[in-house]
């Protein structure tokens, strides 16, 4: 028997599940990580970089009716899409994918949100349609792998990101697993996005998950429309896996599909920065509540990296030592590992523009280290350890290894926890009660028949 082509094995994986299929586990991070994803785009709407998105979307869509998150003006699905997916990613609170290293929900939910609105898709719908594109774009970034994939000078969110908001926009307009087949092709012919925003601290990573959106639910309406895409375009010659990738694994994408599902290997971020500041923030931080260490006692920080992590947030040491705007710290290893040794916390007042001239971070920064550890490497991605070490001015030293930082699928944040966090970024835009309310429906929406009823009230 001839055997499937990878990529239409793949469409009719999208096309064929359905919420009866869906193990309860899933339903329930579906549900879990839609409501983080909220409350980050909610309070990112805040954020600088969103506004210009929001006056775009005004001025090119006036007229439109999808809801743009934390903003009482509404614009035509696409840019609604553009803009809440922007927002969503400003914040570095947002979801990530371990073994993908990659942010799935700032692009999936962002076009599945307008897509079902659109439509008026069921709840039941709108979760089956996002668990798909959180398949298709971890799997992608998976088969890509993240160190070669990042040394390449992309970012996974915003190229396997693509695939996957097409894939959750085609699931929810109906599409023919052909049409779906077309999809996927058209949105490889838009999957873009540079880490050139490294060099100095831009907002285009910002923008990656917005533009992935937004090019996905343009994919999955051409494909509709009767558009044309290549039927090959993970595997060909010219495909995908090849022209991003150095030494892809294609079966990554097909081992397991349908079986273990991806959302379930999603970690939730609890500080305001890149992924792998993550681990050694928590590193230091249990330094700091074990020991009680006052900043002022601090000779030296040594921490041990991932290699993947190094180029991202420790090099090249003039801009990471010395950022000069939130990104930039956002991205900065020396400025996490400070601001959680001089507050004893790494949220979003930390990453702020305030504390980039706050003297006791300035001068911790100075002080912190890093050397590479190949026994962390031992199971990346899947795993993204790291570990601390604090020589104290006493001369007596602390360390602390961290193996699963907290929101890591094996050190999960609990509903309730995650319900805290998604209420301390919502309530800055919205009201208490109005925050209560969205939570109460995002936990029953698989009973909603239409999700525009959950919309009247984002």
């Amino acid at each position: 028997m001839m055997e499937i082509p990878l990529t239409q094995h793949l469409a009719a994986f999208c096309t064929r599940l359905d919420y009866d299929s869906l193990p309860v586990e899933v339903v329930d991070r579906a549900k879990y990580f839609f409501l983080d994803y909220l409350g980050v785009a909610v309070r990112g709407s805040l954020s600088d970089s969103s506004q210009p998105l929001y006056r775009l979307a005004d001025s090119l869509a006036s007229t439109g009716q999808g809801t743009v998150l934390g903003r009482a003006e509404k614009a035509n699905f696409p840019y609604a899409a553009l803009a809440n997916g922007t927002s969503a990613h400003s914040l570095e609170l947002d979801d990530t994918h371990q073994a993908g290293s990659i942010h799935l929900g700032v692009s999936v939910f962002s076009a599945a949100l307008a897509v079902a609105e659109q439509v008026g898709a069921s709840g039941k719908d709108f979760l089956t349609a996002s668990v798909v594109g959180f398949e298709v774009a971890s799997r992608l970034a998976m088969a890509l792998k993240p160190t070669e994939h990042y040394g390449r000078g992309f970012h996974p969110t915003a190229t396997c990101g693509t695939f996957g908001a097409a894939a959750s926009a085609a699931k929810l307009l109906g599409l023919s697993e052909a049409q779906l087949l077309s999809a996927l092709g058209i949105a490889g012919s838009q999957s873009a996005g540079s880490m050139e925003f490294l060099a100095e601290g831009a907002w285009t990573k910002r923008f990656h998950p917005g533009w992935a959106a937004f090019s996905g639910v343009h994919a999955a309406l051409l494909a509709k429309e009767g558009f044309i895409g290549p039927r090959t375009i993970l595997e060909g010659r010219d495909g995908f896996l090849k022209a991003y990738g150095v030494r892809p694994e294609p079966s990554k994408i097909s081992q397991g599909l349908g079986e273990d599902f991806q959302i379930l290997q999603t970690a939730v971020k609890p500080h305001a920065c890149c992924r792998y500041t993550q681990a050694p923030i928590d590193a230091v931080l249990s330094l700091v509540r074990e020991h009680d260490v006052q900043p002022e006692q601090v000779e030296r920080v040594t921490i041990g990296m991932l290699e993947t992590g190094i180029p991202v947030i420790c090099e090249p040491a003039e801009r990471k030592y010395r950022p000069t705007n939130v990104v930039e710290a956002q991205f900065s290893l020396p400025f996490g590992v400070a601001v959680a040794l001089a507050k004893r916390r790494a949220g979003l007042d930390e990453f702020s523009e305030t504390m980039l001239e706050d003297a006791a971070v300035g001068a911790l920064m100075a002080k912190v280290r890093y050397e590479h550890d190949p026994q962390l490497e031992e199971n990346y991605p899947k795993e993204w350890p790291a570990w601390a070490r604090v020589a104290l001015d006493t001369g007596r030293e602390v360390s602390a290894q961290v193996r699963f930082p907290k929101g890591d699928p094996e050190n999960p944040l609990s509903w309730d926890e995650l319900t805290a966090k998604y209420a301390d970024l919502a309530t800055a835009v919205w009201t208490d009660e109005h925050a209560s309310r969205v939570c109460e429906a995002v936990r029953a929406l698989e009973a909603e028949s239409d999700l525009r009823k959950v919309t009247q009230e984002l």
